[in-house]
């Protein structure tokens, strides 16, 4: 049966490329990928993918300035359980809350707040830009589908300038970070929802391998 994935289109995002990457990753399964700003076509997704590039504010006031998508969301991934993929900019609009450039409200689908990257080394640069060792926390990550076929250690590409910090014991879960100068959170996750701080669609082999696992994914 073939697959609907939509990314969605929100004026942010390297939409692009992203879908370049997934197609490549999913070249022998039937599956349709589709740009698309339309809360309707999310509604009937079979999995969706939030990609992000630029500031948090400027993000989600773009995303909830589409008339229904936020509700969408909501329907499709919250209440429909359909997979969903954030990546970047597109992880953090899960929090409660982000702080660039003011304080600006979130999904909040993961409890915790989106926050300056200040790395214990003064001699580490931000933003946070190019590859990384991404570790995966075998313990919480061995019973994901997603997770589990990956290596415990890849490298992978970043830019951000700011991190996920998640909440204490609040629901979500930390699979994976990186070490910069202290430990960013680098894929999080809750129910069918899983999300990147890096990019996969620019992390070569270890990025397709992980869209692969997403696509074929069924919670």
């Amino acid at each position: 049966m073939t697959q609907i994935l939509v990314l969605i289109d929100y004026g942010s995002g390297n939409l692009r490329s992203a879908e370049n990457a997934i197609v490549q990753a999913s070249r022998d399964m039937p599956a349709v990928i589709r740009i698309s700003s339309d809360p309707e076509d999310i509604l009937k997704a079979d999995r969706i993918v939030l990609p992000g590039v630029g500031a948090f504010g400027q993000c989600i006031n773009a995303l909830r300035a589409i008339s229904g998508m936020e509700s969408a969301l909501e329907q499709r991934v919250r209440r429909d359980g359909r997979p969903f993929l954030g990546i970047c900019v597109g992880m953090q609009l899960l929090a409660t809350q982000g702080q660039e450039h003011g304080l600006h409200r979130g999904l909040g689908w993961i409890p915790g707040a989106v926050v300056p990257i200040r790395p214990a080394d003064p001699a580490l640069k931000i933003p946070h830009m190019g590859w990384n060792e991404v570790q995966i926390k075998r313990r919480e990550a061995k019973n994901h589908p997603v997770l589990s076929p990956l290596p415990e250690k890849f490298y992978a590409y970043f830019v951000h300038s700011y991190r996920f910090q998640m909440q204490g014991e609040g629901p979500g879960i930390l699979y994976a970070d990186c070490d910069y100068g202290g430990a960013i959170a680098s894929i999080v996750g809750i129910d069918t929802v899983i999300a990147t701080q890096f990019h996969p669609e620019k992390s070569q082999a270890a990025g397709l391998r992980f869209l692969r696992s997403f696509m074929e994914w069924c919670p």
